[in-house]
């Protein structure tokens, strides 16, 4: 079998794609890269509502911990069995796991309608309601992985271009959700009764974005030049190392530093963002409760304009991309000054300044090593490398879960 790879006619195919039409592939991927992302987003960008709602919860730090450590058990899930890539295509697991996503997010205002409130001050803060909402939190992370895990994997063996698009993707979601959030929350009067009404069509609207996913990945499905690469592709499903401990082992190896690279950037990111941004971290008294929003979207936007950067230049060499993610544990004391330090490097002009640093660099070094990781290794195996990037930065996530919980110590 592994000689039917050096066959020239088939060489010569996988070298001569068909074209991509008006970047429609390109598009397609950058839209469901940006629908991956948006439950986590939404979630986390309402945090007036969630604090208003539950304010001696810290949800922000519970939806990290219980979003990000469902995901991760898909991811791992994935690797070690392979069970979803036998028993379904690619587009099934995109159409299921975008379907959990408007499900998970319609919790909220469901419960809303169903427990509807008739006095503005009343407040929807039973245990029950609080269960349903973690719970919501826990499927989208089960879809996260199972969306995650597949169109990560799949854009591992695609060329270079397509994985840039997914990650550029998902900053996107977070600039999209940002401007929502804020429409949403301007446009109705500051009370509790349009703070629950603006979060209602924020969610709405929110489920409707991921409902046009679908249909994305429907059509992506359809294009011929997917259609090729996937032809392409099923020369190598024979070798690849799905299932195969020590083959896993052997892919970790030779991915051993863009590995360690995503899951240190995810641990320093979410450590800090959105937890200290929003909870028991900084005040405005000039911003209010739009300060823990405006700090999100600045962070969105440069996280966005970092992961646009990959498409204009990507950083030489695996050791410099994994340097600079090494380098960025300097935001922990830049950080913990603006939370204990004088009051000067308190105040807003500094803490924007240095969540647009974290935002860019996370962006940036996210997308180079992710593209580096899956053309590190043969092609045969370029897909797994790619699902073991996206638990490694699973993990990352999850730790930063954890490590977020020191700010409130």
């Amino acid at each position: 079998m592994e000689e039917g790879f050096k066959n020239p006619k088939a060489l010569t195919a996988a070298a001569n794609p068909p074209e991509d039409v008006f970047r429609a592939a390109y598009m397609l991927h950058f839209v469901l890269g940006s629908g991956m992302l948006l439950p986590w987003n939404a979630l986390i960008t309402a945090v007036d509502y969630f604090g208003y709602l539950y304010p001696d919860r810290h949800v922000e730090k519970v939806f990290s911990v219980a979003y990000m450590a469902s995901s991760l058990v898909v991811l791992g899930l994935m690797l070690s069995l392979g069970w979803c890539r036998r028993v379904s295509s690619l587009r099934t697991r995109l159409n299921v796991g975008f379907c959990m996503f408007v499900a998970a997010l319609m919790a909220t205002p469901s419960m809303q309608w169903v427990w509807h409130d008739d006095d503005d001050g009343g407040k929807m803060s039973s245990g029950e309601a609080y269960r349903v909402v973690v719970g919501s939190v826990l499927v989208c992370g089960l879809a996260d992985g199972l969306i995650g895990g597949s169109l990560i994997g799949s854009a591992g063996m695609l060329p270079k271009k397509y994985m840039q698009a997914v990650f550029a993707g998902t900053a996107s979601s977070g600039v999209l959700i940002s401007i929502l959030r804020i429409v949403t929350k301007a446009s109705l009067p500051r009370t509790p009764r349009g703070l629950k009404t603006s979060a209602q069509f924020y969610f709405i609207l929110s489920a409707a974005i991921l409902i046009g996913c679908i249909i994305c990945c429907n059509i992506l499905h359809q294009l011929p030049v997917m259609r090729h690469h996937r032809r392409h592709r099923s020369f190598h499903y024979i070798l690849s190392p799905y299932g195969d401990p020590s083959a896993l082992w052997e892919v970790l190896a030779k991915i051993k530093f863009p590995g360690f690279g995503v899951f240190l950037i995810y641990t320093v990111t979410l450590s800090i963002f959105p937890g200290f941004l929003s909870d028991h971290g900084v005040r405005s008294e000039l911003l209010g409760d739009w300060y823990p929003i405006a700090l999100i979207a600045a962070y969105n936007v440069s996280d966005f304009a970092g992961k646009l950067a990959t498409g204009v230049y990507v950083v030489k060499g695996v050791g410099k991309a994994a340097w600079g993610c090494v380098a960025r544990l300097v935001f922990y004391p830049l950080f913990a000054g603006c939370f204990r330090g004088p009051a000067w490097l308190r105040t807003e002009i500094p803490v924007a300044a240095l969540t647009v640093l974290l935002g860019f660099s996370n962006g940036y070094f996210t997308s180079a090593v992710m593209i580096m990781a899956p053309k590190a290794v043969a092609e045969a195996e370029a897909e797994v490398a790619a699902v073991v990037m996206a638990a490694m930065l699973g993990v990352g996530l999850v730790a930063g879960s954890v490590v977020g919980w020191l700010w409130i110590i």
